[in-house]
């Protein structure tokens, strides 16, 4: 099937690719386009930009192997007008995925869901579909029902966890992997007929399971990744609103305990939030509720130092 994958590059990365497919330039039309090469039935064309990354698309039956020469994170395109329209499998599935990546002052929380093929109606009668296309307050109308009517696996690791892992080495998607795994291995011991497992790619498939390589747990293979794959695949949209539901009720105990709204993201409203936080309560408190690798972070204690 022929595939059309798009990477961005650095100037210098665009240099080594024009060197690399020196002998097989073709010739090229176009005002913004820099190169054009035949490599393999793939089509590879670079187009300048003014910005500081430049664009290198890929074209052809093998269009993403090319491409991830280049970038490992390379993922084919697809089409807006193809998304979100139909599920592609209705069978028995386990799917994950995960929420709080992206927010300063939250937890993440890794979810794997099991569903049935005869619940399919169960989903559609709640109006569940990717989380991020529903109201919080949809979610936590229809959160209760669902985790009381499906089977999932839930893991939540607290920013003050997040940070001592980060503090012996390792990294966001490194934590992301290693607690898909552990939830998707716990689903699939309960369940070891099922042989439909679905991620929701956050990186390619050879890293994911590179960061698993030292872990203790039991790794789950045969998996499918796919960007965006609440999309495409129902159990991973249930997981995808189980992990929203259980992020808003981690969120509200936060909000409790401390009588104030947290913000969500990372945006300079949490970075506002953080020094009046430090202001009340101290930056040792709040080293317990922030990512301390992420900037906002270093701009609290910054000015907290001044």
């Amino acid at each position: 099937m022929k595939q059309n994958v798009t990477i961005s590059v650095s100037e210098e990365t665009l240099t080594k690719i024009q060197e690399c497919y020196q002998n097989d330039l073709v010739t090229a039309k176009g005002e913004y386009i820099l190169f054009k090469a035949q490599v393999n039935g793939v089509i590879i064309t670079a187009f300048s930009s003014k910005k500081s990354k430049h664009k290198v698309v890929f074209m052809g039956d093998e269009a993403l192997e090319e491409a991830r020469r280049w970038d490992l994170d390379a993922q084919v395109n697809i089409p807006k007008e193809k998304e979100n329209k139909k599920w592609l499998y209705f069978g028995d599935q386990i799917g994950s995925d995960e929420v709080g990546v992206g927010d300063f002052l939250l937890p993440m929380i890794v979810v794997a869901a099991f569903l049935e093929k005869k619940d399919y109606k169960v989903l559609t009668s709640l109006g569940v579909r990717d989380s991020k296309q529903l109201t919080d307050q949809k979610i936590l109308e229809i959160g209760p029902k669902l985790v009381k009517h499906f089977k999932f696996s839930k893991l939540t690791i607290t920013n003050q966890k997040y940070n001592e892992m980060v503090a012996q080495g390792e990294n966001l998607n490194s934590l992301k992997a290693k607690m898909h795994n552990r939830a998707l291995y716990n689903l699939c011991k309960e369940y070891p007929d099922v042989n439909n497992i679905f991620i929701d790619q956050f990186v390619n498939e050879k890293t994911y399971y590179r960061y698993l390589e030292n872990d203790t747990d039991p790794i789950v293979r045969n998996i499918l990744f796919r960007t965006k794959g609440e999309s495409y695949f129902p159990c991973v949209a249930l997981a995808s609103v189980i992990a929203r539901y259980a992020f808003l009720l981690e969120k509200a105990k936060l909000e409790e305990q401390y009588q104030v709204t947290f913000p969500f993201g990372a945006s300079n409203k949490a970075t506002t939030f953080a020094k009046s936080f430090v202001e009340k309560h101290g930056l040792e408190e709040l080293a317990k509720i922030a990512k301390k690798n992420f900037a906002n972070y270093r701009e609290v204690i910054n000015d907290a130092l001044l």
